[in-house]
């Protein structure tokens, strides 16, 4: 049977908002399935950009390479299930990202990272999968410096219920608190369920959304596949039970504080601060956007504007 059911019709549901099929993006060599931002619905709580790599597999001598690049305004956030990546940025950090770490990357007002296989992942052949996902900062804290910081998988609270494997990537859900150092409340799991089991996702987020990595889910009798991500109704209480073993990502939080822009990899409450980030990349200004060590020589251009 395939995971991928139909996302439109079907009765009205009590705590489903939206669903949203994630829509495939070629990145250069590889395809990503991205469901945020979408034109019903550019943000949940602090989450302004969410893609599903993979699960991706490259023969010996191939890998991943996402050049250089710059962010600004967001804090970005990788989460393994397969694979490896080896991150870089212009802080000086190098950190090999394994499944169930997470990598916390805040821009701020700006840094510049590299996202490549290494050369063992290589020579063997690169497997990934993963999610990476962006959360746009408060208005006061869009120009903080940036920063980096990794949790190995042990270091995350994990809680375990019924036929559910839950672990807290960062802010809050089930009782537990995740290290990772959020700017505003934020909800952010990865779950794992059996067949059958259910799954009672409160409302102590105001804003929640339910992604589908791997199976299939009913939520209020609705059928929901791989690659779907169901917008809950604010208040409500939502119980989803897998129709077979399946992945999912829980995400949300509060709504910010007014609205938020993107341009190319920039996030910004002003659009004006979103053209002068181009433009310094566009002109290699290396005091707004230094260079990655290690991984000089190659960059991703700015687009046209």
């Amino acid at each position: 049977m395939s995971d991928v059911l139909p996302t439109d019709g079907g009765a009205p549901s009590t705590s489903i908002e939206l669903v949203l099929p994630a829509r495939e993006r070629d990145l250069g060599g590889f395809t990503v399935r991205r469901t945020l931002p979408a034109i019903g619905r550019r943000m949940v709580g602090p989450f302004i950009f969410f893609d599903h790599l993979g699960p991706l597999s490259l023969p010996p001598g191939a890998g991943m390479d996402v050049r250089p690049h710059p962010h600004i305004g967001l804090a970005t956030v990788t989460f393994l299930f397969d694979g490896e990546i080896v991150h870089r940025d212009s802080l000086g950090s190098l950190q090999t990202i394994h499944p169930g770490d997470v990598n916390w990357m805040l821009a701020g007002r700006g840094i510049v990272h590299s996202e490549r296989s290494d050369p063992q992942s290589r020579a063997r052949g690169v497997h990934a999968h993963g999610i990476q996902s962006w959360m746009a900062l408060p208005a006061g804290d869009e120009e903080s410096a940036p920063r980096f910081e990794h949790h190995d998988a042990d270091a995350l609270p994990r809680v375990r219920s019924a036929g559910a494997i839950l672990d807290v990537i960062a802010g809050t859900a089930f009782g537990a608190q995740s290290p990772t150092a959020v700017l505003s409340p934020t909800l952010y799991v990865h779950a794992r369920l059996e067949a059958g089991a259910a799954l009672t996702v409160d409302a102590e987020h105001a804003e929640r959304a339910v992604y589908v990595v791997e199976g299939i889910i009913t939520c209020d009798g609705r059928p929901l596949g791989a690659g779907t991500m169901a917008i809950l109704r604010p208040g409500v209480a939502a119980v989803v039970t897998a129709v077979a073993s399946a992945r999912l990502m829980l995400i949300g939080g509060a709504p910010l504080d007014g609205p938020r822009y993107i341009d190319w990899n920039f996030v910004s409450s002003d659009k004006e601060r979103l053209r002068r980030a181009k433009l310094a990349w566009r002109d290699d200004d290396v005091t707004q956007f230094p260079k990655v060590p290690g991984d000089e020589q190659e960059r991703i251009p700015v687009p046209a504007f």
